[in-house]
């Protein structure tokens, strides 16, 4: 186990820095479905994840697993999961540490990532002396930002921006919509079309497409 975290946090010795041009790159994109919302009190129940690399889906470049769960396992209705299903899975320590050797130092991308991002720290605080190193990028913060730079020709976003209202605007179908692997290939594939909106605006580096978005003060008080 020490050896895969001191590997894994090695790999952030030589990454990339803020102006590096988004082609070269490798992110990683990210969805798990979980028990709740609360990362002390759930758990991840599934992983999905496939890279982005110079504008294209890496397929190849995928991970996916099932965590066995004891206990209450949350809405099976809303993520597909059934108690009988998670039995069958891998313990959390063995499924966590796979993924780091997986992630290594990609740019973690995710639909309101912080929530998965807040799950898996917590999963690794139950295992060993290791947080979540990797930065992030929000596909909501991008589209805001993009929204900002006028790359939707005036049109509207809605306040609660979610993946599906992306999805139907970028035309991307939903299959497999609400697991973790669909979830992620979903979220890689509207990612994608950000990205090319994103190049027409100039925003060409990590550190410009990775900007958190912070709404203006009078639309954060309505909202």
């Amino acid at each position: 186990m020490s050896q895969t975290i001191d590997s894994y946090k090695q790999a952030f010795a030589a990454t990339w820095p803020d102006d590096t041009p988004v082609a070269q790159v490798r992110f990683v994109v990210l969805d798990s479905e979980t028990t709740g919302f609360s990362p002390r009190l759930d758990r991840i129940l599934t992983i999905g994840a496939v890279a982005v690399l110079d504008g294209e889906i890496v397929i190849e470049d995928s991970f996916d697993a099932l965590l066995r769960v004891t206990g209450d396992v949350g809405p099976v209705a809303i993520h597909g999961v059934t108690p009988d299903q998670t039995r069958q899975g891998h313990d959390e320590p063995e499924v966590l540490l796979r993924f780091l050797d997986y992630l290594r130092d990609g740019v973690i991308v995710g639909h309101h990532i912080g929530h998965d991002v807040a799950m898996f720290d917590a999963g690794y605080e139950r295992i060993g002396d290791v947080r979540l190193l990797n930065r992030t990028l929000d596909t909501s913060d991008l589209a805001w930002h993009l929204s900002d730079d006028g790359a939707f020709g005036g049109r509207a976003l809605p306040a609660h921006l979610s993946l599906d209202t992306l999805a139907d605007l970028f035309g991307v179908i939903p299959h497999d919509r609400h697991t973790a692997s669909g979830d992620a290939f979903i979220t890689a594939q509207v990612f994608l079309r950000l990205m090319k909106l994103a190049a027409r605006h100039g925003r060409t580096t990590l550190a410009a497409v990775c900007a958190e978005f912070a709404p203006p003060a009078d639309q954060a008080a309505g909202s």
